[in-house]
Parts: C-alpha cells; sequence; structure tokens
C-alpha cells in the first residue's frame, strides 16, 4: 500500500480535503466511462497545477511511429496511441472578473470527491476563498449517459458567500489538445470545422493518418432562481469555441450551469451526418434534462449491479475493492459492438497503448461470461477472428508461412503495433491464450457452434505457428521453443519457457480433437475450413509428433518445472529477504539486474496450473506454489489474483485474502506507485475471479458447474451471481453453509463439495 487517503465505503469512492499531491491519482480513481467513451476526472474548470488531462472515444487511435528497433527486420512500423479526443468538458469560471482556480485560491475547506458506482455519478464539492477573496460554494456533479452513449452531462452549481459577486461561466470545447504519451509529438488531430449556433456548438475533426472522423459537441444553459441566463458568442479559433453566460449573484444565492456534450464518431455514421446526430441527441437529452437523464443513469446502473454485484458483508474495504473493480469493468466495455475490446488502461489513461493484450482471453471473458451473457463474450471472440488474416500477416513479416497466425501483443486493428521486441515476437504465449478462450467459452456456455463457424480456423492458424516456431533438438530428442518471454517479463530471450511450451502442445493437441469433432459433427463446415486452409492429414501428422515429443524443464531436486531452462543458475533469494528500499524492484533497479535476478512480475509456471489445473494433483500445485511464490514480486497487476485463487484452492485463506485485497484495492491503495497513469482495467476481472473461482471454489467439472466454497475469517458473508448457460445462480456463503437459489424455469444440477446438488427454480437450497 503506498496510499490510504481514499475512504471506505460501501458504494462509493470518496476523498476528503484538497490536497495537490493527490490530484492526478484522483483524476485516474475518479475516472468514469459508459463503454464507448471516458474521462479521467479532471476538473471542468481551469487548473493550473499539475494534472493530466484525459478524454478518450472506443476505439479511436494513432498509429505513432516507433523511436526504436527500425533496423530490425519484421519489427513494427508504428505503436497505437489510445489518443486524447478533443476536450468537452471544459468551463471556465470568472468571480467577479477573475478566473477562478483552485491552485491559486487562497484557502479550499470542505473539499469532497465522491463516485457513486452504485448511480454511476461523479460529484466534487468544496467551498473555497478565491484569489480576489469571494467566498463561493461549489457542487459539480458529472456522469457519461449509459442510455444515450454519445452523451455526458455536467452540472456546475456555484453558491456565492456574504457578499455579491459577477458570475461568469464560458463552457468550451477544444480540439488543440495533445497526448501525455507520444513518441515524436506530432500533431493527432486536425480540425475542419468550428461552429456554434444559439446555445450550442461543434467541432468536427480527424486523426491524422487513420481518419477517424469525430464531431465534438456541447450544449449549455445557465439557471438563477427561475430565470433562465441568456448567452452569447465567447471566442472561436481555429480549435476552440466557448460561450459566455455573465451574471449578478446576490449573496448566499447560486447558479447552475448544465452541460451536455461528447461525440459523434464516423465509425458509426456517415460522415457528413456527425453534426446533425450531434444535434439529435443533444435534442434527446434536452428534452429529458439533466434530472430525467441522470434518473435513467441511476435505472441502468442498477439492472448492471442487479446480475454483476458481489456483496460482502463484514469487510468494508473488500467490499469497496471488488465494486470499484466490476464498475470500472462495466465503464470500459458492455459488449455492444465486437471493434472493440477491453484496453489495459480502459478510459483512464494513455500507458502501454493498444486496444488488446492477451489480459483479455485469459482474465476478461469469464467475467463477461457469467455477469452478462454468451453474446457479450462470443463477440469478444469475434474480435479475435476477424483479426485472423491480420494475425497471419503478422506471422509472414517473421518467417512463417502456410496460414501460421501470430496474433498480436498489442493492437487496435489486428496489425501488431506494441515496440518492445521482446515482448513483441518473444512473448508469443498469447496466441495459447485465445486458444484457451475458446476452450473456455464452449465449456462455460454451451454454444458449440463458434467453433465451427470462426474458432477452428483461428485454432489452425495458431498451430501452424506453434509447428513452425519449435525446433528438434538431437541432444534432446525432443522439440524446443528458444528465444521466448513468458509470462513473467523480467526473464526475456529464455530458452523453453515451460508455461509457453505446454500451451503449445495443448493448443495443437485441443486443435486436432476439434478438427475430428467438427468433421463428424459439422461436415459442411469441415470441408469449408480445410478448403479454405489447404490442411492435409499430413500436416496434421507433423503436429501430432511435435505435441507428443515437446520438451518440458524439470528440477528433480526441486520437484518442480522449471520456469526456463536457466532458472536454477540464478542466485536463488527470495523476496523475503530483499530490503524495502529495493521495491519495487522495476523502479529501483537496472533492466540488466532485473533480467539476471530470480525474481518474477507475474504468475507464469503458476498460470499454467491455473489454466489446466485438471492436468495435476493438488500436490503438485503446492510443491509449486511453495517453490515459486516467493520469488515472485507481484510487480503486474495480473499476479495477485491468480496468486489468490491458487492459494485458496490449497486452503491457504489468509494468503488467499492477502492476495485478494492486493489485486481488488491495486489502485485504491496504488499498490505499484503509478495510478496517476491510469487504472489496470483488465486485471480487475481477476479480482472477480478470486472471489468466485478463489473463495466459491466455481469450475466446470464434466459439463457441470461446481462449487468448493470457503470464505475468509474477516468476512461474515459472501454473494454473488453467475449466468451458467441462461441460468441464473446466486451464491451466497457463511462461515455455517452454502445457498444456493436458481432463477429460470428448468431445474439444473451442480456439484457442491464433490456431492451432486439439484437446484430447482426460486427454492432456497442450503448445503
Amino acid at each position: 500500500m503506498n496510499q490510504d487517503y481514499i475512504k471506505p465505503d460501501k458504494w462509493c469512492i470518496i476523498e476528503e480535503g484538497f490536497d495537490s499531491e493527490n490530484v492526478k491519482s484522483s483524476e485516474s480513481i475518479f475516472s468514469i466511462g459508459n463503454g464507448a467513451m471516458g474521462q479521467r476526472a479532471n476538473f471542468e474548470e481551469t487548473y493550473t497545477g499539475e494534472t493530466f488531462q484525459g478524454s478518450y472515444i472506443a476505439g479511436v487511435y494513432y498509429p505513432d511511429k516507433t523511436r526504436v528497433g527500425w533496423w530490425k527486420n519484421g519489427y513494427p512500423e508504428y505503436f497505437a496511441k489510445v489518443l486524447n479526443a478533443p476536450n468537452w468538458i471544459g468551463i471556465k469560471v470568472f468571480v467577479d472578473g477573475v478566473e477562478f482556480d483552485l491552485a491559486t485560491s487562497k484557502k479550499v475547506s470542505g473539499f469532497r470527491r465522491e463516485l457513486n458506482m452504485k448511480e454511476g455519478v461523479y460529484t466534487r464539492r468544496f467551498q473555497t476563498v478565491t484569489s480576489n477573496n469571494i467566498e463561493i460554494d461549489v457542487v459539480v456533479k458529472r456522469f457519461l449517459s449509459l442510455d444515450v452513449d454519445e452523451v455526458g452531462a455536467i452540472s456546475y452549481t456555484i453558491k456565492v458567500l456574504k457578499t455579491d459577486a459577477t458570475i461568469v461561466f464560458e463552457p468550451y470545447l477544444d480540439s488543440g489538445i495533445t497526448n501525455e504519451d507520444s513518441n515524436w509529438d506530432d500533431k493527432f488531430w486536425n480540425t475542419t470545422n468550428v461552429s456554434s449556433e444559439n446555445n450550442r456548438a461543434f467541432i468536427e475533426a480527424h486523426t491524422m493518418k487513420t481518419e477517424f472522423k469525430t464531431c465534438t459537441f456541447m450544449q449549455a444553459s445557465v439557471s438563477y432562481g427561475d430565470k433562465d441566463v441568456s448567452s452569447v458568442p465567447a471566442e472561436k479559433t481555429d480549435n476552440f469555441v466557448s460561450l459566455k453566460f455573465e451574471q449578478n449573484v446576490k449573496a448566499n444565492e447560486s447558479i447552475t450551469l448544465t452541460k451536455f456534450g461528447g461525440y459523434t464518431v464516423a465509425r458509426n455514421h456517415p460522415n457528413d451526418d456527425l453534426v446533425k446526430v450531434a444535434k439529435n441527441s443533444l435534442s434527446e437529452v434536452s428534452e429529458l434534462g439533466f434530472k430525467g437523464l441522470l434518473k435513467k443513469q441511476i435505472a441502468a446502473w442498477a439492472a448492471i449491479w442487479e446480475m454483476s454485484d458481489i456483496v460482502i458483508k463484514g469487510d468494508i474495504k473488500a467490499q469497496q475493492g471488488i465494486r470499484f473493480n466490476i464498475f470500472q469493468l462495466n465503464q470500459t466495455y458492455l459488449g455492444t459492438d465486437s471493434r472493440l475490446n477491453i484496453g489495459p488502461k480502459g478510459f483512464t489513461g494513455e500507458k502501454y497503448g493498444g486496444s488488446t493484450y492477451w489480459d483479455t482471453e485469459a482474465y476478461c471473458i469469464p467475467f463477461y461470461m457469467a455477469t452478462k451473457d454468451d453474446k457479450v463474450a462470443r463477440k469478444l471472440l469475434k474480435y479475435r477472428y476477424n483479426h485472423l488474416e491480420k494475425a497471419i500477416e503478422n506471422a509472414k513479416k517473421l518467417g512463417f508461412s502456410n496460414g501460421a497466425a501470430l496474433y498480436p501483443m498489442v493492437t487496435m486493428n489486428g496489425e501488431e503495433c506494441h515496440n518492445e521486441w521482446e515482448i513483441t515476437f518473444e512473448e508469443i504465449h498469447r496466441n495459447g491464450a485465445i486458444a484457451f478462450a475458446i476452450h473456455n467459452y464452449f465449456r462455460y456456455t454451451g454454444d458449440y457452434s463458434y467453433i465451427p463457424e470462426m474458432g477452428l480456423e483461428v485454432l489452425i492458424g495458431i498451430s501452424r505457428f506453434w509447428h513452425q516456431r519449435v525446433n528438434l533438438s538431437k541432444v534432446k530428442n525432443k522439440y524446443v521453443m528458444l528465444g521466448v518471454t513468458g509470462p513473467n517479463e523480467y526473464e526475456n530471450n529464455v530458452n523453453n519457457n515451460w508455461y509457453t511450451n505446454y500451451l503449445a502442445k495443448w493448443c495443437i493437441n485441443y486443435t486436432l480433437t476439434q478438427l475430428e469433432k467438427v468433421k463428424n459433427g459439422y461436415p459442411d463446415d469441415y470441408h469449408r475450413i480445410v478448403g479454405k486452409t489447404k490442411l492435409t492429414d499430413r500436416e496434421c501428422g507433423k503436429w501430432k509428433k511435435v505435441a507428443s515429443k515437446m520438451y518440458f524443464p524439470y528440477s528433480k531436486e526441486y520437484g518442480v518445472f522449471l520456469q526456463q531452462d536457466g532458472f536454477l543458475d540464478k542466485d536463488l533469494v527470495k523476496v523475503s529477504e530483499l530490503p524495502k528500499s529495493d521495491r519495487p524492484i522495476n523502479q529501483k533497479w537496472s533492466w540488466d539486474r532485473i533480467l539476471r535476478s530470480p525474481y518474477i512480475k507475474q504468475a507464469d509456471v503458476l498460470q499454467g496450473f491455473y489454466f489446466f489445473e485438471e492436468d495435476f494433483s493438488t500436490e503438485d500445485l503446492e510443491r509449486h506454489f511453495d517453490f515459486y511464490e516467493p520469488f515472485t514480486v507481484h510487480e503486474s497487476s495480473l499476479s495477485p489474483c491468480v496468486h489468490s485463487i491458487q492459494a485458496a484452492k490449497l486452503g491457504r485463506m489468509e494468503q488467499a485474502y492477502n492476495f485478494y485485497l492486493r489485486t481488488s484495492r491495486l489502485d485504491l491503495d496504488d499498490y505499484n506507485k503509478e495510478v496517476e497513469e491510469g487504472l489496470h482495467i483488465t486485471s480487475m476481472a481477476g479480482t472477480w475471479m478470486s472471489i468466485v473461482e478463489g473463495f466459491g471454489g466455481m469450475r466446470i467439472v464434466n459439463d457441470k458447474l461446481s462449487f468448493k466454497p470457503q470464505i475468509p475469517n474477516q468476512w461474515k458473508t459472501y454473494s454473488f451471481k453467475v449466468n451458467f448457460r441462461n441460468r441464473i445462480i446466486r451464491v451466497k456463503v457463511t462461515a455455517e453453509n452454502t445457498t444456493f437459489q436458481l432463477t429460470g424455469t428448468e431445474e439444473v444440477s451442480i456439484r457442491v463439495n464433490g456431492k451432486k446438488v439439484s437446484l430447482y427454480p426460486d427454492e432456497l437450497i442450503t448445503v
């Protein structure tokens, strides 16, 4: 834990007291989104202190030319950057002719931010003495509509205290923005038109190179008592437009600006209709008004929470943590568009670039399958199928042939756009995560249709890659994989990463099984796919040979699979023996020192034990957990959740609970000293898994749901819902028993602690 200013609360994220040192961190933590757009919690009014301005539109990016690696054949030409979009939230505020700025205020009291996760509303309130000695009370509410997802709403109220004052509001749009993360300081946006009419304004702009056409728009109104204040044009430049509202406000009276704004994008509308669509959206929300739109917002979030909420009794920090994670996941992706995916920072920052990592398949799909329905998860898989040709192109650039597919480490459109060689072209295990997600989707949803329709082609491309990526070692008489990086990114360019080798073997065997299944059950699809891919029995035989003779490094001395060939050559000093001053090592040590150390960034071998736990005994897991966890520094956001699940399986509930707290409050407590750069969205799905799969022990066994519930000593109860094959099951766990309640029309049988339990609609079953 590196910060402790967020107040514990069941449903809200709360900050009390103004501290400029916390501004950038809070801008991340209080971020809001609606799946189509999102923004950091920047102040609407001018703030001259340190800040990280960020508004983002889903799927809009810029191909920023890479600075390094230009001489390496096959190196990506660009690194996709999530773009800071034109700013629509801005409001200049003048009090008696002086611009209001919290950084220059003489006094700030009663400062409170509140992110109401139950309703999806962000509120900021405070009292201040301005630089020209006027006392005001300010309340600002903001939300991004789930119902009209191109629109957000702001209510900005100022109460003048003690003395009359002239208040001027100047709401504006600004497309002259820059990215925090830029390689060459390129101009990312080209503004083509700026216009205003009555109390509305529009900026039409497109991204350079990628030509994403957008219209940023706003509508503003000001009320003072029962009076509407008229507006006049204030300023208009090539990339800026504002309106002006001026009113003398008497002491102890309030004035309120209501601003609607947002984006229309050519991805969703004809190029020439963006302003027209923006006007229609503004008319729709104007008719509702701020309160009416807010009422719909509260109802929309209530529907989301009805299915996805996890209720914890007896541990308020744990409760706040899981709801924060669930809230941010739903703000980032709602499953309405198969062209979109889940970025590691969501709408909260620019670090990492790209929209898609292997995090989606490994961590996020289980959350969306269980809390939405199979249609949402299927869209995520369709996203990968739609990028199959690009994955084949990516592999071809590296010398692979015959339709071998290497899915990108980072992508916006299927093309690789990550610019670290050891990650981009060595961390090839992401191919296996995609294949595993196909398997995971079918075993959870029971929907096999994805495989003959799309998935089998993906599996063939991936298997072809694995077959070509290995080589036969004459010394070992085994197939080996050289020069890779496993999930533990603190080891680069190693030989025979156990996790990667195991995934390759599993992928090939799984593909061969699905080929046979499709051949027998879906002959038309089989012949279509075989004809399209030109797959032969001879090629499949070669794959099978590779899988049967794959090499796995193993230590007889320790009785464990080795993370990679040279792991035991390292100086095996455990993390517990490291001075605290050396942590986190990724901020204190040179990269050379990290690479030579035994320290593990995140679960690597244990990630394989998580994916393929049915292949190993509990004793195997215990032995490997006890060997590797002491060397793990958990400096990846994806690490604590896997270790929490594994510790729970071993019955080590105190350790599992501590890992859960770390994953659920990773950003709230800023464990890795980096929250100001943005939140860790994709790892938040792992937090959900640590409760449902870890403490709840949920698995799919023999095509049925299975549970082995446990409860941390710190909790009185916890409960969650899962949608399993269109049947909603509510699970509530206490120290004494577990109850199950089925919503639906058909009974279903599950297993609890190894025993069959039949669930009947609307009956409460206690085990």
